[in-house]
């Protein structure tokens, strides 16, 4: 009976030791997740800078207001809720470099839609975080504010950039 005391205070220990071992793992999903949407986030802002340098004067300010402000909004909000949780949590944090956009097309639509295209993946990763309950599990609740303001800042990204480019050339 004397050991009873001792295997409880041993599960406990186990379990604590268990608990951090698959929070801390749950944290590095989360900032690698982070991670991988600011980059998407940064190549759209990336994508939208050449596409600005493609347009003329009144074309390129209209995609400076309506694409690229909010869109830059987001990958500065994208990259502050990493750093943020990266430094509540004493993990390791990465740099964001300026992206380069792989150039696929040659003209200012294309590159505004390589843009979105990034927008929507940022977004997509970031709903799939939100999703699966990651934020919650590792008790962060500036996490997940910081996520849902990212994701609103992207939110109509699409539908602008449609918007915008029923205009481009007339």
């Amino acid at each position: 009976m004397s050991q009873a005391p001792h295997s409880r205070s041993q599960a406990a220990a186990t379990a604590a030791a268990l608990m951090s071992y698959t929070t801390a793992e749950g944290r590095r999903q989360v900032l690698d997740a982070l991670a991988a949407a600011a980059d998407q986030i940064g190549t759209a802002v990336a994508y939208l800078g050449e596409a600005y340098e493609q347009l003329d004067e009144y074309a390129a300010e209209r995609l400076e207001e309506q694409l690229f402000r909010p869109v830059q909004l987001a990958y500065g909000r994208a990259r502050r809720v990493y750093s943020e949780f990266a430094g509540r949590h004493d993990l390791a944090a990465r740099s964001f470099d300026a992206q380069h956009p792989h150039v696929r097309a040659n003209d200012a639509r294309g590159l505004i839609d390589s843009a979105v295209e990034a927008v929507a993946r940022a977004d997509g990763g970031l709903g799939g975080l939100q999703d699966s309950m990651l934020p919650i599990e590792v008790g962060d609740p500036q996490l997940r504010a910081g996520i849902e303001d990212v994701r609103m800042l992207l939110g109509d990204v699409s539908d602008r950039a449609h918007r915008l480019e029923r205009t481009l050339g007339r």
